[in-house]
This record gives C-alpha cells, structure tokens and sequence, in this order.
C-alpha cells in the first residue's frame, strides 16, 4: 500500500503507557500530518489514558488496548515502544504494508549471534533483520527513507555516534583508545517500578552501573566500526543521576597528528550544517542537559585536553527525546519525505 506525502497517516503506537509511548503521543498530538487511531498497553488495556498519563487527559483519545485487539488494516505506521524481546516476534506477524519503527533494542545490532550473547535469548525474527535501517537520523536518512522497519538507536547510541561518526570519517582521532563516561537521568530505567529506580535509592547520589559490559557498547562499536571499515572497540561506562531526563557523555579521544580541538568543532558543523536539531557550541561554553529538556536536540562542544594530542567531546540530549521518541517521530518525517522538524519544535523546558 503505497502512502500519499499528503496523506494524513494513522498511527499507531503499542507499549503506550511506558515514558517512551506517552512521550510519543505528546509529541505526535502537535504533528499536523497524523491521527492516532492505536495505542495500545497490555497490562493497561481498557484504561483510559487519563487513568494511565494524568497529563494527558484532555486529548480524550479514549482508552488503551491490547495488541490482538487491534484492527491493523486501519493503520499506516506502527511505533513500538515496547520492552526488548517483545518486537521481533510482532513485527513478524503484522501486514508487511505496514511502515514500523522500532524504539526497542530488537533490531539495532545487525548480527543477530551478537544480539543473543547481549540481550539474553536467540533472535526471534532473524529474518527480519536484513531489512532492518539503523535509525540515526542525521547520519542514515538517505537510508532510512526508503526503508520500511527502523531500528531506532539507542540514547546512549545516539549522542556518542552523533559525535564521534563524523570524526572517524575525517580520520581526526584514532580508533584508540576512545573512553565514553555517560550520566543519564532515571526515566532511560523505564517505567516499571523497580527497587533501583526508586526515590530514595537514587537521590542525593550518583552510581555507575553495567561496570563489566552494558548493552549499548556493541551497538555504539557497530556504528563506530561501521565508519572506520575495521573493527573499534571503546570504553564505555554509564552513571546513574539523580533527574528525571537528559543525557550527558563525555568522550576522551586521541587525535590523529596536527589535528586540534578547533579541527573537530569545524568537521561537525560542515557535517551537521543544514541539520536544524544540532548545535555545535562555540568555546568556552559547555552543554548541559538543562539546555536541550524535552526537545529533539543535541548539543555538543570540544575541548583541547591537558593531555598533548587528545581532546574532550562534550554532547547532551533529552534520552527521552532525541534518544528515543523524537528520533523516531523524526525518522518518520524523513520516511514520508516530509520536513524532518515536523511536530518536533519544542523550546528547551526552563527552568
């Protein structure tokens, strides 16, 4: 089923009561080219999504059901904002018309061997996997629009790619070592209650977690290895702070000889010069995750480091956003061949 440009798309969304599907459909409610006709939460189903996301209640888009309830010849596009392993087998069954964006990690790592040892159980749509497009954004769009299953990155994924991919493509640092120390507010846990997730256990306080292997570094070296045409291995470590949102990596890399902080800061805005969501920021200013709360933007900046031949890669995003629901409300813009901003113009929250 071919789908008009000026069509007005029906969506759907499934895993709507997570902070990814409520994010999803507060977003999508100011985009003037969609309807949502589906959204769908199973532990949830028959609840009205004021009952689920209180905020949300004046939208009146009536009330939450379970994915076999759905009538899927009444869709154009499916978001799946549901928790990994759940995707793959779904995504099997649904109408191959049916344009899907994935905001999971079930189609992200291109060898399905790979996702096994990471995510804990065999790939259950192995043959799916070739037609999968890795959805980040600026990077893959000529990809991504014609693609018709998108893997959305993930939040981590997104900022330490965004910033590194183009300088491996320049050759400006070495493929080793690069160190990625990661600070991510609550919400990237999800929404389901969780003892590590609770008030009194991450106020006042900030801890490292996945220590020996978190998930994100096969995906972040897949896309690193993917520009330098030969393997990148990274240190990667993410630390838990006490916010509800937003994202801030700083990234400690090698520079290529004569290459200077001022050489980086110039290949990222001839890559990202027509990208409206990108902000390459001038010295001495810093990003902060304030500055890009609840918008689909990322900022970054570059630092000389006081170690001869290395630099400092500082970059922020919303994970809520640009991490994960606004990157894939933006890979739909570029699917449709509409502008990638649509629906996605929000001012920073401030304070």
């Amino acid at each position: 089923m071919a789908i008009s440009r000026q069509s007005i798309l029906k969506i759907g969304i499934l895993g709507a009561s997570g902070y990814t599907g409520g994010e999803l459909i507060r977003l999508l409610t100011n985009h003037p080219k969609i309807k949502l006709a589906a959204l769908s939460a199973e532990k949830q189903a028959g609840k009205s999504l004021g009952e689920v996301f209180p905020h949300l209640r004046h939208l009146g888009l009536g009330n939450l059901q379970k994915v076999d309830d759905i009538n899927w010849a009444n869709l154009d596009v499916v978001f799946c904002a549901l928790p990994h392993g759940m995707t793959q087998e779904l995504v099997a069954k649904l109408p191959p018309a049916l344009k899907i964006i994935d905001l999971s990690a079930d189609f992200r790592l291109q060898n399905t061997l790979e996702y096994a040892t990471w995510y804990g159980h065999p790939h259950r749509a192995p043959q799916l996997q070739p037609k999968a497009v890795y959805g980040l954004s600026e990077i893959y769009r000529q990809q991504i629009a014609k693609a018709s299953l998108v893997a959305c990155p993930g939040c981590y994924p997104t900022a330490a790619q965004l910033a590194l991919i183009p300088l491996i493509n320049q050759k400006l640092i070495e493929h080793s070592p690069i160190i990625i120390d990661a600070k991510s507010g609550v919400s990237g846990a999800g929404r389901e209650a969780k003892q590590s997730s609770l008030f009194s256990e991450v106020q006042e306080g900030i801890h490292a977690y996945g220590v020996t292997g978190h998930r994100h570094t096969p995906e972040i070296e897949q896309g690193l290895t993917q520009a330098a045409q030969k393997p990148i291995k990274i240190s990667f470590l993410p630390h838990l702070v006490p916010m509800s949102r937003g994202i801030l990596e700083t990234i400690y890399v090698h520079l290529t000889p004569q290459v200077t902080a001022q050489d980086i800061r110039q290949a990222w805005q001839k890559q990202y010069q027509h990208d409206g969501f990108i902000e390459v920021l001038p010295p001495p200013i810093s990003p902060e995750t304030r500055h890009v709360r609840g918008t689909n933007r990322c900022v970054m900046a570059v630092f000389d480091s006081p170690l001869k031949g290395h630099a400092i890669l500082l970059v922020t995003i919303d994970n809520l956003i640009k991490g994960a629901s606004g990157q894939a409300i933006q890979n739909m813009n570029i699917m449709m061949e509409w502008p990638e901003d649509l629906g996605l113009n929000q001012i920073a929250l401030f304070p």
